[in-house]
């Protein structure tokens, strides 16, 4: 059963000294690696309850508990790298003017979707089999604003999505199969992100597809049911 940040709190934190936090902090850390790695593996299958999704939100709230903790405690919390370059991309989630994501295979061909941002929401929509593109304004055909659009980006997380997503880090390997790629520009300076996929997929993919307006599988599977 999961807690409260503050249940966590008075359970594990309350009373430590800095650094009894930090090596809290430092589980809470490897816990969200742990759990992003197993929703990531290609024989991922939800099995425990609360769902590895559900621990990976809940452990997030208790890792800003922890630093909050550790600042009460006199402490001081000092970002890696990686944090430092996700808190940059957050920071630049409203400066975002373009999104181009791809996804296809080499028989099937390849989609490209390319989301523009300006006052509004705007999406154009290629295929390398078809010719002709649908172009289109997406705000009164999708329920999605720019400003929804953007907070959706924000709650995925995506700054913190590793730069290339393949099977080899699982010791898998696939000939052909889907690939795909995210472009995200920024109108602030922010340098260009650039993610790429081949077979493999962040734990969250199928919640960024849906925020594309990208009919999954099993959205499919839902209706035949």
């Amino acid at each position: 059963m999961m807690i409260s940040p503050e249940g966590y709190y008075e359970e594990y934190l309350k009373g430590r000294n800095a650094e009894q936090i930090m090596t809290a902090i430092r589980g809470l850390k490897q816990e969200i690696g742990h759990l992003k790695n197993t929703m990531e593996h290609p024989e991922y299958a939800p099995m425990m309850h609360p769902s590895e999704s559900t621990r990976l939100w809940c452990t997030r709230l208790y890792l800003e508990r922890a630093k909050e903790a550790l600042a009460e405690a006199g402490g001081a919390y000092t970002p890696s790298k990686t944090e430092l370059k996700v808190a940059a991309f957050e920071e630049s989630i409203p400066a975002i003017c373009k999104v181009v994501f791809s996804i296809g295979g080499f028989f099937g061909g390849y989609e490209t979707r390319t989301y523009t941002l300006d006052e509004q929401l705007h999406m154009d929509v290629e295929h390398s089999v078809i010719l002709k593109p649908s172009n289109f304004h997406i705000e009164p055909d999708y329920p999605i604003s720019k400003d929804e659009f953007l907070e959706g980006i924000r709650e995925l997380h995506i700054g913190e999505w590793r730069t290339k997503y393949d099977l080899h880090r699982f010791g898998y390997m696939v000939c052909d199969g889907t690939q795909w790629e995210l472009e995200i520009y920024f109108s602030d300076g922010h340098k260009p992100v650039k993610i790429y996929g081949d077979n493999a997929y962040p734990y969250n993919f199928r919640e960024f597809q849906e925020l594309l307006g990208i009919e999954t599988f099993d959205d499919e599977e839902d209706e035949d049911e």
